[in-house]
């Protein structure tokens, strides 16, 4: 069984017992890490494929250690004239080892603290409007009693949001199409 995963910016073919040198992450030596975005997955003779990744698969590794890479020597020159630069450059790098592969049924933590995030906003939002109601409801008072329509919700500047709120905003509405939509066509979804 083997799955293609992106750590780190980068993709990567694991398989379980595999070591993998990756980009520095920020996690502890010792610590275990679970990768979600994994994009295709074979097992024995089923492959699956993500669009664009797997839901409910996941890539679980331990991190061994945290170290440099060889150094690359970056050598410019121009000639004739007199130029050399000598500079040299080692990455910083990431080992890991990969426990397992999980097909079907993991979560994903981050989910959890967006959603943990989101009714806080949400309260946020309402408090900002219940304080500029109360100030038009007593002015409002002494006219004749009107039927009051349907108090609107307040419009939220999209513009300012990022394109990945704007993408969690658009999945919590039950929007489809998403992954492929730029920053304005996912403010004209959900303006509507």
């Amino acid at each position: 069984m083997y799955a293609i995963v992106e750590i780190a910016g980068q993709q990567f073919k694991v398989a379980k017992d595999q070591k993998v040198y990756v980009h520095r992450l920020k996690e502890d030596e010792g610590k275990k890490v679970s990768f979600h975005n994994v994009l295709l997955l074979e097992d024995g003779k089923n492959i699956t494929i993500g669009a664009p990744a797997i839901d409910g698969a996941a890539v679980e590794a331990k991190v061994v250690k945290h170290l440099k890479g060889d150094k690359v020597i970056v050598f410019k020159k121009k000639r004739r004239k007199g130029y050399r630069k000598k500079n040299g450059h080692r990455q910083y790098l990431t080992e890991l080892v990969i426990e397992g592969i999980v097909a079907k049924g993991a979560k994903k933590p981050a989910a959890a603290k967006a959603k943990a995030e989101t009714p806080k906003a949400k309260a946020e939002v309402k408090k900002e409007a219940v304080k500029k109601a109360a100030p038009a409801a007593k002015k409002a008072a002494p006219k004749k009693a009107t039927p009051k329509k349907p108090a609107a919700k307040p419009a939220v500047d999209l513009s300012s949001k990022t394109v990945a709120e704007l993408k969690e905003m658009a999945k919590a509405k039950g929007i489809t199409g998403i992954s492929s939509m730029k920053k304005a066509d996912l403010i004209k979804a959900l303006s509507k």
